[in-house]
């Protein structure tokens, strides 16, 4: 393995870019010199993939109409805000009034009367079926 002071001494030597970036190769970067040309291992995708969700759960739970959800609506939206983000989520204004009213039908219906249900199909329609319990 190595040593932590030749680890500190190539992360001073790369430095660290938490945003993507083209290196002066031409290839697209992150990290520490990450070369992503050859993509990422498993391992590193599902460390990925759960920040995000924490995240996605963290930024709902900071919405005062989600806690109070049953949870299959709440893993509903988990699955809408992960696709989507805090911010395009919460333009669903008339889904999340429907929410807050526990009127989760008219909730599915507002979901899937949008662009977004027409771009990822079938994933708004499971979200939909969730959500009406």
């Amino acid at each position: 393995m190595v040593d932590e002071h030749t680890q500190a001494w190539i992360k001073r030597c790369e430095g660290l870019r938490l945003e993507p970036y083209v290196d002066i190769t031409g290839h697209l970067t992150i990290g520490w010199g990450r070369n992503l040309v050859n993509g990422i291992h498993i391992d590193e995708a599902e460390l990925m993939f759960q920040n995000d969700l924490k995240q996605t759960v963290d930024e709902l739970l900071s919405c005062s109409w989600y806690e109070p959800l049953p949870n299959a609506v709440k893993n509903a939206l988990i699955n809408m805000n992960f696709n989507l983000g805090i911010h395009k989520l919460l333009e669903f204004k008339e889904m999340i009034e429907a929410l807050e009213h526990k009127n989760y039908r008219e909730a599915a219906r507002c979901a899937l009367n949008s662009r977004w249900a027409r771009q990822v199909g079938q994933r708004a329609k499971d979200i939909a079926v969730m959500m009406q319990g």
